[in-house]
């Protein structure tokens, strides 16, 4: 096992180098490198022009020699309106070097990558580009350019975005060495990649970075099986629940849970895919099918196999050997 290079603290450290840099913008966004003459890492606060707003935060912003703005953004969990807190971020970076009565002209190109460790559609792409077009396909402008890359599906070719993939679902020594390409910036990617895996206090703060996500998975449950237990024994309850966590490694994470047990059957089916959720990406098959379910003691069967589960993929194992 060796340290992810989805772990946000090596992610920003592997954009610090310039080459995995330059080829990695190059790789995604079809650039070639000879009009990539210089990088400059920006500030990753975003400016607030009034007290009230909110805050931006972005993983990685970048500038390049055309004035290009470009903001590399891992996402490991999924969140509610995902695509709505993209935007506003990107608009924030869109706008904010426009200061009053300045020029639209001045407005620079911004683009967004976003990595996602879990599946946003059911489409098989993995690599798709939003632009502003309209419904026959003209582009209105390329100032806006947003792409996603997800993580989790399926790859179906040799290339160099197909790599760079490759590389970020890394988890051991051998899914390294079974990366094949010339790439000098993937090649560069790897190298410093090893290279943070022999720093000593950076395992400490991995392995305490999964500690923490194996307490708060252990404490999820605890308050959902607690919920269980007092909500759905007659007829139709409405629950609450909320925590936050905070403390990372580096900076505070906060997290809010809101669940609702309505009903006998349709309160079993939301908590196990809620449960399904903490361990990973949640398949649209399998999803469907347990909220399609109306065999109560089938859906408590699952909503405890569900619990007991360290993968999505070992409920999905276990379940289909269970008693029809």
């Amino acid at each position: 096992m060796i340290i992810s290079a989805r772990y946000d603290y090596v992610f920003k450290e592997l954009f610090r180098n310039p080459t995995v840099l330059r080829y990695f913008i190059s790789d995604i966004l079809g650039i070639p490198q000879h009009k990539i003459r210089t990088v400059r890492l920006r500030n990753t606060f975003l400016r607030k022009r009034f007290l009230w707003q909110k805050l931006g935060i972005l993983d990685v912003a970048i500038e390049l020699n055309d004035n290009t703005v470009i903001n590399i953004e891992l996402q490991v969990k999924i969140y509610d309106s995902w695509d709505k807190r993209q935007l506003f971020y990107l608009s924030k970076l869109f706008t904010e070097d426009l200061m009053a009565g300045q020029d639209y002209s001045r407005l620079k190109k911004c683009v967004g990558i976003s990595i996602l460790n879990f599946n946003l559609s059911s489409r098989k792409r993995y690599h798709s580009i939003y632009r502003l077009k309209d419904q026959d396909g003209n582009e209105l402008s390329d100032i806006i350019e947003l792409h996603v890359i997800e993580l989790k599906k399926k790859l179906t070719g040799q290339g160099e975005v197909d790599n760079w993939i490759r590389f970020f679902n890394a988890n051991t020594e051998e899914d390294l060495n079974m990366i094949k390409t010339n790439n000098p910036g993937i090649a560069e990617a790897i190298n410093e990649l090893r290279r943070l895996n022999l720093s000593n206090p950076l395992r400490l703060m991995y392995e305490a970075h999964l500690k923490k996500i194996r307490d708060e998975r252990a404490w999820k449950i605890h308050v959902w099986k607690s919920a269980m237990s007092k909500g759905t024994a007659k007829g139709k309850t409405e629950g609450r629940i909320e925590g936050r966590v905070e403390g990372r490694v580096e900076g505070k994470i906060e997290g809010k849970i809101e669940g609702k047990i309505e009903g006998r059957v349709e309160g079993k089916a939301d908590d196990i895919l809620d449960l399904l959720g903490l361990c990973g990406n949640v398949p649209e098959a399998l999803r469907v099918q347990i909220s399609s379910e109306k065999d109560e003691a089938k859906l408590r069967q699952w909503l405890r196999l569900a619990a007991r589960s360290q993968s999505v993929e070992e409920f999905q194992e276990k379940s289909s050997s269970l008693k029809q």
